[in-house]
C-alpha cells in the first residue's frame, strides 16, 4: 500500500469516529497540508464515500449522517484467527511496525464486525492471558505438559485447539463472572459434567486452559479447552479471589502433573550452552560443584523415545543417571543411525 493510499484510509478512519473535523486538524493528524486533505476528501468521494464539506468558521469535513462501512463478514473461526493473530504478532514483536499499528489494526477490524461477534471477541481480548513456554509471572520456571514439550521436540501435528464457540463462551462467562457448565473428557477418556466459576482464560504452549473454582471438587482446578465438548453460561455471579493470577495458577498446575519418567543426565559443557540445546522450558540445568565442567540436567517426560534425538544433537559428552530404560532408547537410535550410514542405495532396475 502506497503512503497516499494509507493516508486516504486514515482520513476515512478519523471521519468515521464522528463529528466535523477541520482541515487544519486533519492536516496535522495526517502529516500533510490542507490542500492535500482536500484532495484526499475528493478521492473518498470518487470511491462513493459520502464526505461532506462544511463551510464557515467551524467548517471542515464529515461523513453523511447514517453512513457506516459495511460489516466485515467473517465467521467466528475466522474472526478469532485474525484477532488472535494480531495479538500474538504484537506480543512476540513479529510486526516490523510500532505497537500502535497492531492496536489500530485490531480496532479497525473490531469496529466493522457484527455487534454480537464483536462483543464476544472483546470478552476474549479482555480475559485471555498469554504465557511463555514456561516462565511464570514470579520469574520461576514451570514444566510444560508432556505433550507440549514432546511436540516441540519431535515435531508432530500441533495440539488440537478448542472449538471457537467454547472459547468465546468461556471468555464471556469469565468477563461477566458467571458460572458455566460443560462436559469434560479427562486424560484417559473419563467423562464428567462440571460447573465452574471461570476465573481466567490462559493460552500456554499451544493450548488453551480455563482455571477457576470447580463445584465437583470444591477446589480451584484447571481444564483444557480442547477437552470441553460444550459449554453453557448459567445464572448467578461469583467473585474472583483477590490477587488471583490465572497464568500463575495454570503454570503451577502443569508443574504438578504426574509424569511417567524422571530423567537425570550429566552433560559436559557450559550450563548456558546445554540449556539452549533443549526445547525451551522443559529442563533444569545446574552445575555440579564436585565435577568441574559438568552440569546436571533434569526433566520429566511421559515418553522417552524423543530424548535420544535431543542427546544426539547436544554434541557434548553425557552420562545417563536415570532411568535405565533411556539407555535402551539411545542404543536403538545409535543402531538405526549406524545401519543407515552403512546402507547402499538399491540398484536401479533400469540401469
Amino acid at each position: 500500500m502506497t503512503r497516499p493510499t494509507a493516508r486516504v484510509l486514515a482520513l476515512l478512519e478519523i471521519l468515521q469516529s464522528g463529528g466535523t473535523r477541520t482541515a487544519a486538524e486533519l492536516a496535522e493528524r495526517l502529516g500533510v497540508d490542507e490542500r492535500t486533505v482536500r484532495r484526499y476528501a475528493e478521492h473518498l468521494t470518487d470511491l462513493d464515500v459520502p464526505v461532506r464539506s462544511v463551510r464557515g468558521r467551524y467548517g471542515g469535513y464529515r461523513l453523511a449522517p447514517g453512513f457506516r462501512m459495511p460489516p466485515l463478514m467473517l465467521t467466528d473461526d475466522e474472526a478469532v484467527a485474525v484477532l488472535l493473530g494480531l495479538v500474538a504478532a504484537g506480543r512476540d514483536r513479529l510486526v516490523p511496525a510500532p505497537a500502535t499499528a497492531v492496536e489500530s489494526a485490531t480496532a479497525k477490524i473490531r469496529r466493522v464486525l457484527p455487534g454480537k461477534l464483536g462483543r464476544r471477541l472483546d470478552a476474549l481480548l479482555a480475559t485471555a492471558e498469554f504465557t511463555g513456554s514456561g516462565t511464570t509471572s514470579s520469574g520461576t520456571t514451570a514444566e510444560p505438559s508432556a505433550a507440549a514439550a514432546e511436540a516441540t521436540t519431535t515435531g508432530p501435528a500441533a495440539p488440537p485447539g478448542p472449538e471457537t464457540g467454547v472459547l468465546l463462551t468461556l471468555a464471556e462467562a469469565a468477563r461477566a463472572r458467571r458460572p458455566v457448565a460443560f462436559a469434560y473428557t479427562a486424560w484417559g477418556g473419563r467423562r464428567s459434567e462440571r460447573t465452574v466459576h471461570p476465573y481466567g482464560i490462559v493460552a500456554h504452549s499451544g493450548r488453551w486452559y480455563v482455571t477457576g473454582a470447580d463445584s465437583a471438587s470444591g477446589e480451584v482446578r484447571t481444564f483444557r479447552l480442547d477437552r470441553i465438548g460444550a459449554a453453557t453460561v448459567l445464572a448467578g455471579e461469583f467473585e474472583v479471589p483477590a490477587g488471583f493470577d490465572p497464568g500463575e495458577r495454570v503454570l503451577s498446575g502443569l508443574a504438578e502433573v504426574p509424569y511417567r519418567h524422571e530423567v537425570s543426565l550429566q552433560v559436559h559443557g557450559a550450563a548456558e550452552d546445554v540449556r539452549a540445546r533443549f526445547p525451551a522450558g522443559i529442563a533444569t540445568v545446574r552445575g555440579i560443584p564436585a565435577a568441574a565442567g559438568w552440569v546436571r540436567v533434569r526433566l520429566r517426560a511421559e515418553r522417552l523415545d524423543w530424548i535420544p534425538g535431543v542427546l544426539a544433537r547436544l554434541d557434548h559428552p553425557f552420562v545417563i543417571e536415570q532411568p535405565d530404560e533411556l539407555r535402551d532408547h539411545v542404543h536403538a537410535l545409535a543402531r538405526r543411525l549406524a545401519e543407515n550410514a552403512d546402507a547402499r542405495p538399491p540398484r536401479d532396475q533400469d540401469s
